[in-house]
């Protein structure tokens, strides 16, 4: 019974003492580098996302931000390695829609999307384009999608891995439409893009931090977004209400999470950094050029972070399910 008594006490003072560490801790932090693992390659959308932030994050931490590219399995790999990291506060993901709310579908993780996460804030959504090479013989949606219907299954569109967005968005469009196509996989947007510019594939339906450098280049052809409204960065590229097919709104969050059981003030500390950085006027003017929009002050907060993946998780786990959308 002592020695029961004992080791009860024992961990009692050790969390005691965990406890009062953490303000002492916080007060520190951070000492070093702090790693931000993007769990895609270089050149993609959330490369951009990322990349931006650590550069104004810094001014606010007083230490570099330093990007990690992981990629591979849709992103499962890097947020993995994020899960794995010491709750320290020196390494922090950059997860967006699919990677922590889609990969939990089709994947089977080695870490929970909701339990082995601390939220940290949202960031930034975007809605998509529908984009296609060049050679593509139509120039409204309309016309793209009778030419789809009238070769089915020969035109191929690109991913950026299994379950990551243009994957379910093009799994949704085929199905409003009734049309068919292959989908070919790639381990990030900027490998897809760079063979939609090549011609490699016919279609993608993809953010506009990838698209809209080859849309202003005239390198690929751009039909419609998925949205309510235009892009202010591309006002010439009709919304796809206007293009004729109304209601195929398709919208992606961006946002940062932390290794479960990382301190509270620590959380607090990221969050204001990056509050800090989405505030500044450069980075929201650069979020807009490439059709990124910030969300509300009252959302950078890992409370909305939580509720909305949680939210997410609840509406589309059915949906991706019932299309028959697995990992190959």
């Amino acid at each position: 019974m002592a020695t029961k008594r004992t080791l009860l006490f024992v961990f009692a003072a050790s969390t005691f003492a965990l406890n009062a560490m953490y303000p002492a801790i916080a007060q520190v932090y951070p000492a070093r580098p702090i790693t931000m693992v993007v769990p895609f390659p270089a050149g993609g959308p959330s490369d951009a996302v990322g990349r931006i932030l650590a550069e104004h994050m810094r001014a606010s931490l007083g230490q570099p931000v330093i990007v990690e590219n992981v990629a591979g399995a849709g992103g499962s790999i890097g947020v993995g390695r994020v899960a794995r990291a010491v709750p320290d506060g020196y390494t922090i993901g950059l997860g967006i829609w699919s990677t922590h709310v889609v990969n939990a579908a089709i994947y089977k993780l080695p870490y929970d999307v909701m339990n082995d996460f601390e939220p940290i804030a949202l960031l930034a959504n975007n809605s998509s384009v529908i984009v296609t090479k060049k050679t593509v013989p139509t120039n409204d949606l309309k016309g793209l999608i009778a030419w789809l219907k009238a070769n089915p299954g020969k035109a191929s569109h690109g991913t950026a891995g299994v379950g990551s967005p243009p994957h379910i968005a093009g799994a949704l469009f085929q199905q409003i439409t009734d049309t068919r196509f292959q989908f070919v996989h790639y381990r990030g947007a900027a490998p897809a893009m760079q063979d939609l510019v090549a011609g490699h594939i016919d279609i993608n339906i993809e953010t506009p931090v990838t698209s809209l450098p080859q849309m202003r280049a005239g390198t690929i052809k751009a039909f419609a977004v998925t949205s309510k409204s235009r892009l202010a960065s591309a006002l010439d590229v009709p919304t796809v209400d206007e293009a004729g097919l109304p209601g195929f709104y398709f919208t992606v969050w961006f946002a940062f999470f932390a290794p479960k059981g990382t301190p509270k003030p620590i959380i607090d500390k990221v969050v204001a950094a990056t509050r800090n950085a989405l505030a500044a006027p450069e980075v929201r003017a650069q979020f807009a050029d490439l059709g990124l929009d910030v969300f509300p002050l009252e959302q950078q907060t890992p409370a909305a972070l939580g509720a909305l993946q949680k939210a997410d998780i609840e509406k589309w786990w059915p949906i991706i399910k019932a299309a028959g959308i697995k990992a190959e």
